[in-house]
């Protein structure tokens, strides 16, 4: 039986490239590879892994971390920079803040009916500017995260203690810290594979869809518009969701929350600029614990407990569910 040497070396060239593509990949993804391997890498994750790739218009208002944990621009040079905090409102349940106060013609939150083919709605899909990458587990649990360290933090990001960026840090970490409310399971993930491992848990499950909201059209602006909802609407499976929202700090953090009762959708939006948007929307079934003086509640002329709120998500905040079909 002889050597057919044209097609061992066809192979062990094929086998050489995937070795090397394998080795180019970062190790989050690597692990979500491994973790879930069924599951698509929604953009608001990718981008994280890939900047340089995947991202067009780069922010100097960016903090970026890398091996020597110095502030860097997206080409690694230090730089001064700001971490910018983007007035989106995770904890729906905390009092009005002036910033939610400034947001009151926007339809921040709406009812499930307001979801219907046809239904028009002001809005704006916010970006946090902050485009950090995710560290690889190890480089993010070597880091202290704890307001108890607050000195160490600063000192190992070069972060002068009464720098704004030193405000925003502290203010993250707090916010990570706080108690949620009944019912409700806090975590925020300082890496993706801890993102994957807490969503998974808490969902019981390895088989999951991960999704964001997308603008369809690159270069589309951020500004606010009015939104018609499409013919589409899609409700995805489970009624207990895990969400992630990016947060401002040197390196991808994201506040995560498993919430139950809560329902999630995924439906088509079409701009008065033409624009469309994949829109996640995440419906409240039980106010009941939320701060009675909440904007929702002023908005939409309701009483906690009475009626599901509902509100989108910005681009870059991931919303976890089962991955199969309801009835």
């Amino acid at each position: 039986m002889g050597f057919h040497l044209p097609l061992i070396f066809a192979l062990l060239s094929l086998a050489a490239v995937a070795l090397a593509n394998h080795a180019a990949q970062p190790a989050p993804q690597l692990y979500w590879n491994s973790v879930l391997p069924n599951t698509q890498m929604p953009r608001a994750i990718s981008e994280l892994l890939h900047p340089d790739s995947t991202n067009e218009e780069k922010s100097t208002n960016t903090m970026n971390a890398v091996g020597n944990g110095k502030p860097t621009d997206h080409k690694g040079k230090p730089e001064n920079t700001v971490l910018l905090r983007v007035p989106f409102f995770y904890r729906v349940y905390d009092h009005p803040t002036d910033n939610q106060l400034h947001y009151k013609n926007v339809a921040i939150f709406f009812l499930e009916k307001d979801m219907r083919s046809g239904t028009t709605m002001n809005f704006q899909f916010p970006r946090n500017s902050n485009t950090a990458t995710f560290l690889p587990r190890e480089s993010a649990q070597s880091i202290p995260f704890s307001s108890n360290k607050l000195s160490e933090i600063f000192n190992h990001f070069s972060v002068k203690p009464t720098s704004v960026e030193a405000e925003t840090i502290k203010q993250t970490i707090e916010e990570c810290e706080a108690p949620g409310i009944k019912g409700e399971e806090i975590y925020c993930a300082t890496s993706l594979e801890s993102m994957v491992d807490f969503s998974t848990s808490k969902l019981r499950t390895r088989n999951v869809q991960a999704i964001s909201t997308e603008v369809l059209e690159k270069g589309a602006t951020m500004s606010i518009h009015k939104y018609t909802t499409m013919p589409g609407l899609k409700k995805l499976a489970g009624d207990k969701v895990v969400v992630c929202h990016k947060q401002n700090y040197p390196y991808a953090v994201f506040y995560c929350h498993a919430i139950k009762p809560t329902a999630a959708y995924v439906l088509s939006l079409k701009g008065d600029d033409g624009v469309k948007v994949k829109a996640v929307a995440i419906c409240h079934l039980d106010t009941s614990e939320w701060n009675p003086k909440h904007l929702a509640f002023q908005i939409l002329k309701v009483k906690p407990g009475t009626i599901p709120i509902c509100h989108f998500l910005p681009t870059d905040h991931i919303v976890w569910v089962p991955n199969h079909k309801t009835a």
